[in-house]
């Protein structure tokens, strides 16, 4: 047998390093690509947040998260508060058309 590398030395090793490289080639290019996508992310996020912020200044005066914040809480208070003046109100609907419908009875 005429072999011009008769001890086989090198030949797995270059297999080897042969298999990683084009491993790392595909590693590489699907962090690259990945990447790609991550800087596209950030880029439609951060429209959308401008867009939101821009809408929040419009809409309510600010678009500081902690001002928005306590804005929420301040309508939640007041919202709290006409609907406590609104049960108020029911019930006292109820209490009255009570009085009205015993009084009738009594006089029928």
């Amino acid at each position: 047998m005429n072999d011009s590398n008769p001890n086989n030395t090198g030949t797995t090793r270059d297999v080897q390093l042969e298999r990683e490289l084009a491993q790392l080639r595909q590693d590489y290019e699907r962090l690259r690509e990945q990447r790609v996508r991550t800087e596209q992310d950030i880029t439609h996020l951060t429209e959308q947040l401008d867009a939101l912020k821009a809408q929040a200044q419009a809409e309510y005066g600010t678009s500081d998260p902690e001002e928005l914040q306590a804005l929420l809480e301040k309508k939640r208070k007041e919202n709290e508060m006409l609907v406590t003046q609104y049960r108020e109100h029911v019930q006292q609907i109820q209490a009255d058309l009570a009085a009205v419908e015993n009084s009738v009875e009594r006089a029928g």
